[in-house]
């Protein structure tokens, strides 16, 4: 999780004009782009910033579930059944969160290198004298 804050800032503090990602479609490195992908770096972009407050206040309080009334008739005897499938789909929803943080850290990070690759296009002499 820390490793998602930390690319999410840094795609924030790094990418200063959004627009510039207009029309760049993300690749991978070495091959060419996606033909089926219609998803350019400017909508991931939007997509990921609108994912973050999502992911740091918790899904608890974006949708207020209650409990639902199927919980409620379960038998009491089956306590420790219940507990070991709670503990199976606790584990089960935690492993999926990871693979979730893991493919958004990816992707932003990528994002964030891409832009610094935009910006070093735009202007490549920036640490040359100019005569």
């Amino acid at each position: 999780m820390e490793q998602y804050f930390s690319a999410t800032q840094k795609m924030e503090q790094e990418v200063m004009f959004p627009s510039l990602l207009r029309g760049v479609f993300p690749q991978q490195e070495g091959a060419a782009p996606a033909a089926g992908g219609h998803t350019d770096l400017y909508e991931r972009y939007q997509l990921l910033k609108a994912i973050k407050p999502v992911v740091e206040k918790g899904l608890a309080s974006v949708t207020d579930q209650s409990p639902t009334g199927a919980d409620a008739d379960t038998p009491l005897d089956d306590d420790d059944t219940m507990d070991a499938q709670l503990e199976e789909r606790l584990s089960h929803h935690l492993a999926g969160l990871q693979q979730v943080l893991t493919h958004l850290t990816r992707d932003t990070n990528a994002l964030t290198r891409r832009y610094s690759q935009i910006l070093e296009q735009i202007s490549p002499s920036e640490g040359q004298p100019s005569w």
